[in-house]
């Protein structure tokens, strides 16, 4: 009995150690990102990195910080992080997630997080975007490169669903010509078109449409990409089934799902109840003014489009994902009962007493539900959505403003950009991040 108390409180404390950042912490840092305060927020991120990013979570970490470092200004360091990223989820891809015994007797927390692949896309985004605002436009073209790279192997090795992305093709295309890579240009402008049409309705963006004057060569170009709003955080939701639904669940496997035997001697054992309670992700929308930015440069007005949907693409990435959540936490469910069962079988012939049975059953019961976390990792500070101006305007130094206005058309915001040198023929990227 001894031995079993040990065993239990380690489970215990184990499964303390399988946290994820919390919807109030979230909250916290976005509070800071909706003021602008971008170097409180990642300085928020660190203080956390021990007790909210435990190591399996390090890629989240990385991510996490990267970009609010990035919106921040400071280029070198966001890199630095977009790079020790990157190699974390090399790595972990190269294991296998669906050994892991852990996410069907305890929780998907136990688990190391696997970013998605539109998070994956995005850290060559990010990382090229970097080195435009340092002017290094030879390495954001690598970065480029790196992006449709990845993006051409997730179309060979996915069907449907998220298998590319519009936006970060449209935007390598536009990398690739600002070096003369036309002939690659060419390529990710077809891919990012393409995209655009097979999954802009679940993306919720369409084809950007950026006229380009006759007279463009004689020229030079300005791109505004504005970053706007703040993610849909995840939380943990409730489901309650039957029992007789949770074995139908947790009985069917699905694709990429690998189940123990000692599972499915659990998940078949037959046993009777009337309903358990299942824990799954579920999105939060959080709100923000901005709707409508427009920039006024050379004496012209040019309005953003929206060519990038990250909040969309999260909700898709969960969709997909969630047959194989409610698959393990149905199967996690049915074995958590099962102990439950046997706890009070076993511990009512020790004792010869009922009572001492239905005690021993309550508590297997109470730490299978103790346990029991939903997966609400996320890489939260990403901007909701991006939003894009392309500006062709007499060569020279240009004074230029963004203009930021609410659902209603009202003014809420600006953002100035003073003394940008343009080029002859020549392009200059700009970014702004807005969360209010």
């Amino acid at each position: 009995m001894k031995k079993a108390r040990i065993c239990l409180l380690g489970l215990v404390l184990f499964c303390s150690a399988c946290a994820a950042p919390s919807l109030r912490y979230k909250k916290e840092v976005n509070s800071l990102i909706a003021a602008g305060k971008f170097n409180e927020a990642e300085q928020r991120v660190v203080s956390k990195k021990n007790k909210l990013y435990s190591r399996k979570d390090a890629t989240l970490f990385y991510l996490d910080r990267a970009v609010l470092l990035h919106d921040a200004g400071d280029a070198s360091q966001s890199d630095q992080l977009f790079a020790a990223g990157q190699a974390n989820i090399d790595e972990l891809y190269a294991k296998s997630v669906s050994a892991s015994l852990g996410r069907f007797l305890i929780n998907d927390l136990t688990t190391p997080y696997y970013a998605p692949a539109y998070e994956q896309a995005l850290t060559y985004y990010y990382r090229a975007l970097n080195f435009l605002q340092t002017g290094d436009v030879s390495s954001a073209a690598v970065e480029a490169r790196r992006a449709v790279f990845f993006l051409d192997h997730l179309r060979a090795e996915k069907k449907k669903g998220y298998n590319d992305d519009p936006f970060v093709q449209y935007f390598a295309s536009l990398v690739f010509e600002s070096v003369g890579q036309l002939s690659d240009a060419r390529i990710a402008r077809t891919n990012a078109f393409n995209a655009y049409a097979r999954l802009g309705a679940a993306l919720r963006v369409s084809s950007p449409d950026f006229p380009v004057p006759a007279n463009a060569a004689r020229l030079g170009e300005i791109i505004v990409i504005h970053s706007n709003g703040l993610m849909p955080l995840k939380k943990s939701d409730t489901l309650q089934v039957a029992w007789d639904r949770a074995v139908l669940l947790a009985s069917t496997a699905q694709e990429g799902e690998n189940v123990s035997p000692e599972v499915q001697n659990a998940v078949y054992a037959g046993l009777a109840g009337n309903a358990v309670t299942l824990s799954f992700p579920s999105f939060e929308r959080q709100p923000y003014r901005v709707a409508i930015s427009a920039l006024e440069a050379g004496g012209q007005t040019f309005y953003t489009q929206k060519v990038a949907d990250f909040a969309a693409a999260a909700k898709l990435d969960l969709e997909e994902k969630m047959p194989g959540i409610l698959f393990r936490t149905a199967t996690r469910a049915v074995v958590k009962e099962a102990a439950a069962v046997q706890a009070r079988h076993a511990a009512a012939q020790a004792a010869k007493d009922d009572t001492v049975g239905e005690l021993a059953g309550m508590f297997v019961s109470a730490l299978g539900a103790a346990v029991e976390k939903a997966d609400t990792r996320q890489w939260f500070t990403l901007p909701a959505e991006v939003r894009m101006a392309r500006a062709f305007v007499p060569p020279g130094e240009q004074n230029i403003r963004l203009l930021l206005r609410d659902g209603y058309g009202n003014i809420v915001g600006e953002r100035v950009f003073e003394n940008v040198r343009v080029q002859r023929g020549g392009r200059v990227f700009l970014h702004v991040r807005t969360a209010y």
